[in-house]
């Protein structure tokens, strides 16, 4: 019998890493010097940039999508290989997700401080920024896909169905609740109102909660 050789793609799981550690400590830090804000206001620095208001978001969105966004990427990309069997479908969509989602990070950085939000718990991100992320994770999910369609495994081991609910459902919910009309490059306003507004946010958020920053996990568990 001839024996087959392949190799996986381990560079990106190591840039995933690498990015997971320094936005970790970036967020964190965000997080403790508004946590010290609320007992000593002079930490506000007397600047816009700097107030609690605009630095809550910016923790939230690096602990969140940064931190916790790059662990997820790290993991799916490291059991993903090694449960079908096979190389990431593209090195070329590995390295577009990679710099893409990192570029996200960046623009959300410089954005949250300036006070351009959509004032959206968990999506404050204006327009420009929100497509941006539909086409990154586009991106993620044919390589996903494309992965597990070229599988040496045939069996379809239960941490990629958790893979899967997670690439669909954060689609489903991030176009949903990002639909907004621009006004500018830098302004939107939601496509909902009032109680419909509210209840297409929480409906996002709450759901985000499971399926980012849950879902993907127990998947991660099942395979370590």
């Amino acid at each position: 019998m001839e024996m087959e050789k392949f190799s996986y793609d381990n560079r990106i799981v190591r840039n995933f890493a690498i990015a997971t550690m320094v936005w970790g400590v970036v967020g964190m830090l965000v997080g403790l010097l508004i946590a010290f804000q609320i007992y000593l206001p002079v930490l506000n620095f007397g600047l816009p940039y700097t107030t609690f208001s605009r630095l809550r978001p910016l923790h939230t969105n690096a602990v969140i999508f940064a931190f916790v966004g790059n662990a997820m990427f790290m993991g799916i990309y490291y059991s993903l290989q090694r449960i079908t069997k096979a190389r990431m479908f593209s090195d070329l969509l590995s390295k577009i997700h990679f710099w893409g989602w990192q570029s996200i990070i960046l623009s959300a950085a410089l954005t949250l401080p300036l006070g351009i939000t959509t004032s959206k718990e968990y999506a404050e991100l204006e327009w420009p920024i929100d497509i941006l992320i539909a086409l990154v994770w586009v991106v993620f999910a044919i390589n996903m896909f494309g992965t597990i369609a070229k599988r040496r495994e045939k069996h379809m081991y239960v941490a990629i169905w958790f893979y899967v609910a997670t690439v669909v459902t954060v689609a489903v919910l991030h176009i949903v609740n990002s639909i907004e009309i621009p006004v500018n490059l830098f302004k939107s306003y939601s496509m909902y109102a009032g109680v419909q507004d509210a209840l297409v946010q929480w409906w996002y958020g709450h759901n985000a909660v499971a399926f980012f920053l849950t879902t993907p996990f127990l998947g991660l568990m099942y395979y370590y």
